[in-house]
């Protein structure tokens, strides 16, 4: 039985990685070995709790201008909409990053590379979602980073991004990759997505309209969610 996600109402995909893909070692301890049951959702999961818009500051979307100082790395701006399975628009809908800095390296205590940190980048940013369901967010390319899943064991380079609808219970959760990498076909998280196809939309495009000159190389990343072209999601009880 496939487990649903809903942000608004919306189902999870075929296109959706397996909760148990033996490759991506961690999947053997969490996927679930009995069967799933779908619990009905109540006025608890529908509406609340509810984030504010106030909680939202004005340089959230930036994460370079989130310290005294600009981060290293290449800046980058990556931008996109957030679309039904009709093709309208998701409109107020939160949505946050969060990522590696240009060395690979997360502000987590538990993140034990031997690559430096940034004190002028956390790697985490949020915003809503225009009358177009347009999203915008201006950081640094994220570096590649060991992460001892297996021999020589490197992630791509890749950003988070947390969806949610009216309430806090209505959140998906994807990650956005970068056009041309090297290391797509080494990575059991990126090939858990099996269709050819669905791996194709975590991957962002280049977008020349925009970068902006002399400043930052822009990147375009729509997120569907639901249809035959949506956006694979993790697993609710992942």
């Amino acid at each position: 039985m496939r487990h649903e996600t809903t942000l608004a109402g919306y189902r999870s995909s075929s296109g959706d990685p397996d909760s148990l893909y033996p490759e991506y070692k961690s999947t053997r301890l969490r996927a679930p070995d009995r069967p799933l049951t779908i619990q009905p959702h109540t006025l608890s999961e529908i509406t609340g709790p509810a984030y504010g818009h106030g909680k939202i500051r004005e340089l959230d979307h930036d994460l370079t201008r989130q310290h005294d100082g600009e981060p290293l790395g290449e800046r980058i701006i990556v931008t996109g909409r957030v679309l039904d399975g009709d093709g309208r628009p998701v409109r107020n809908s939160l949505v946050e990053v969060w990522q590696a800095n240009a060395a690979g390296r997360y502000v987590h205590s538990g993140d034990r590379h031997p690559a430096p940190l940034d004190p002028n980048f956390t790697g985490a940013g949020r915003c809503l979602t225009d009358d177009d369901g347009r999203y915008r967010f201006v950081t640094v390319k994220p570096g590649a980073y060991p992460w001892g899943n297996h021999e020589n064991a490197w992630r791509p380079a890749h950003i988070h991004f947390s969806l949610f609808g009216p309430a806090f219970a209505t959140r998906l959760i994807t990650q956005m990759y970068f056009p041309g990498d090297p290391l797509f076909e080494y990575d059991p998280i990126f090939q858990s997505v099996r269709d050819p196809r669905a791996r194709e939309r975590l991957i962002s495009t280049f977008d020349l309209e925009t970068t902006e000159p002399e400043w930052a190389l822009g990147y375009n990343f729509d997120i569907i969610l639901r249809g035959r072209s949506s956006t694979p999601f993790e697993r609710p009880h992942e």
